[in-house]
């Protein structure tokens, strides 16, 4: 009863969905978050008769065979690279990427990590950090004396003074793309760090190499589209109940053979 085994598995995909699903819900106003999709494909084939086999003394060939699949399997969970809302906050520290790329920050390992949260801020020291206190690459300072900090689309950081005209450039902000975006690993806290599969990390200017550019005093919302993922809701849980009916078939099945004098 090769049904309990391949319901099963289908039962389990659909969970899988449904976990996918209540995350990106769970995510929905968090920043720069993209929404993610669960993929999968089907399980290895038992062949009763494989097609092209010949069934008869005249040589005559099986046209499609007798192949019984047993069931599905996740294959991977990838995330759907798209641009969130962007949405204005006028804080002098928030950024918005409008494009490609992502901020670089050291992380405490002395690791590299990549984030699209722009809503950046300032440390005690003067220096520009994340929201956990993750310093962001190249390494910015702001004078304690700063009036005001203006950061063009380009990325360059320039502070204005009370008792001065001309602003001080205080630095260059730049972004980082990948060869494979999807490749990245998520580590939380709106992170990624670098794999093998995303290929090694591309740094440039904003707005140049197919970069994107920053937008000051906007931040770029989830990605997730409610309505959306509350149809893939449903769907999953319509899979997921058909396939436990289909257990339930199968089980009342052996127990009618089972049964039989």
């Amino acid at each position: 009863m090769r049904a309990l085994s391949i319901a099963a598995t289908g039962m389990s995909a659909q969970q899988t969905r449904v976990e996918v699903v209540s995350h990106n819900l769970a995510n929905m106003s968090t920043t720069g978050y993209n929404a993610r999709r669960a993929e999968f494909a089907d399980l290895h084939y038992q062949q009763a008769s494989r097609p092209g086999t010949i069934s008869s003394t005249t040589g005559t060939e099986l046209p499609t065979g007798v192949q019984l699949g047993l069931g599905v399997r996740p294959t991977a969970v990838g995330m759907i690279v798209a641009q969130g809302s962007l949405a204005q906050t006028g804080g002098d520290l928030d950024v918005a990427i409008e494009g490609n790329g992502f901020i670089e920050v050291e992380l405490p390992s002395g690791q590299a990590g990549y984030t699209r949260d722009g809503a950046l801020k300032r440390s005690g020291e003067g220096q520009i950090v994340t929201s956990d206190g993750y310093p962001v690459m190249p390494d910015i300072t702001i004078p304690d004396d700063v009036r005001s900090i203006a950061i063009s689309p380009e990325g360059e950081v320039q502070a204005f003074f009370a008792d001065r005209v001309e602003p001080q450039v205080l630095g260059q902000l730049t972004l980082v793309g990948f060869s494979n975006v999807k490749g990245l690993e998520a580590i939380g806290s709106n992170l990624f760090v670098e794999t093998p599969a995303s290929g090694a990390a591309l740094p440039g200017d904003p707005g140049t190499d197919g970069l994107g550019t920053f937008r000051q005093g906007w931040l770029e919302g989830s990605s997730v589209d409610p309505v959306r993922e509350i149809t893939r809701l449903i769907e999953a849980q319509r899979g997921y109940e058909l396939n436990s009916k289909v257990i339930t078939a199968a089980d009342q099945m052996l127990a009618t053979t089972s049964q039989v004098r």
